[in-house]
C-alpha cells in the first residue's frame, strides 16, 4: 500500500485521478479495452472532476461498473448514486464502451445482484476508484463485513453510523429517510481489481483512516483489508491523514 498525502481535497484529486487515468491508458494500450469501478459521494468529487477532463483516453474502449446503491431509491433521487455517476461522470465522458448501473429500485434486489455478478465475472477490473466511510467501510460494506463471500454483489444492512453520515452531507433532509439496505459490490470482488485508488479528504474520516491504515484487518474495519492489496494507493488530505502516526 501507498500513500499520498496534500494539503488540499484539490490536489488530491488531482493526484488520484492521473494515476486512475495511467492505469486505464495502459490497460487500453495492452489489451484494447479496460474495465473500471467507480464509487460515489463526497470523497469522488475532486477525482471524477480532474478524471473527465484527462486527455487522451479512448472512453469507447472503457467499461464502467458501479459499486453501490440504495435499495428503493429511483434513479432520479438526488441522493441516487445513478445520478451522481451520470451527472458527474457518463454525461461528461460519454460514448462510453459500456456502463453497467445497479438498479437500486428493481422489483427483485437478489435478481440484480445475480445479473451484475454475471457481467462482471466476464470482465477482470483494472482499476477501481473507491472511498472509506467514516464507519470504515469499503463500499457499503458495513462493519462486520462479510469478507469470505465470493458473491460479486450483494444486499447488505446499513448501520446506523453510515446512514447519519449520508445525512450529514446533505443526501436526505431525515435519518428516516436513509435507506437501511442496499446493493453493494462485495470485498473480494472489490479486491480483485488491479490497481485500487481511494480518495479520502476531511478531518470527520481521520479516525477511520487511522483505524483502516494502521489497525489490524478484520471485518469491524471493512477498508483495512486494502492493507493486503499488492497494489493500493491511498490519496488524502492533510485534514484526513491527521491522525496518522507516520
Amino acid at each position: 500500500m501507498e500513500k499520498f498525502i496534500f494539503k488540499t481535497k484539490s490536489q488530491m484529486g488531482v493526484a488520484a485521478a492521473a494515476q486512475a487515468t495511467e492505469v486505464i491508458k495502459k490497460a487500453i494500450t495492452s489489451k484494447k479495452r479496460a474495465s473500471i469501478i467507480l464509487a460515489t459521494g463526497t470523497s469522488q468529487f475532486e477525482t471524477l472532476k480532474n478524471l473527465v477532463a484527462a486527455d487522451g483516453i479512448d472512453w469507447q474502449k472503457v467499461t464502467m461498473f458501479h459499486l453501490d446503491e440504495y435499495i428503493g431509491l429511483p434513479a432520479d433521487h438526488p441522493a441516487s448514486f445513478r445520478r451522481f455517476l451520470k451527472e458527474r461522470f457518463v454525461d461528461k465522458v460519454q460514448g462510453l464502451k459500456a456502463v453497467h448501473f445497479v438498479n437500486g429500485d428493481a422489483e427483485a434486489p437478489q435478481q440484480e445482484c445475480h445479473r451484475l455478478s454475471e457481467i462482471i465475472a466476464k470482465h477482470p477490473i483494472d482499476v477501481a476508484l473507491l472511498g472509506i466511510g467514516e464507519n470504515g467501510h469499503l463500499a457499503f460494506n458495513d462493519p462486520p463485513a462479510d469478507f469470505q463471500t465470493e458473491q460479486p454483489y450483494i444486499i447488505v444492512e446499513l448501520d446506523e453510523k453510515c446512514r447519519k453520515q449520508q445525512l450529514g452531507e446533505g443526501w436526505f433532509k431525515t435519518l428516516e429517510q436513509v435507506p437501511r439496505q442496499a446493493i453493494s459490490m462485495s470485498i473480494r470482488q472489490i479486491t480483485k481489481s488491479g490497481c485500487l485508488i481511494v480518495s479520502v479528504p476531511e478531518k470527520r474520516k481521520a479516525e477511520a483512516v487511522k483505524n483502516v491504515l494502521e489497525g489490524p484487518v478484520r471485518p469491524e474495519c471493512p477498508a483495512s483489508i486494502l492493507q493486503q492489496h499488492s497494489n493500493c494507493k491511498v490519496f488524502m488530505d492533510e485534514q484526513a491523514a491527521s491522525l496518522l502516526s507516520n
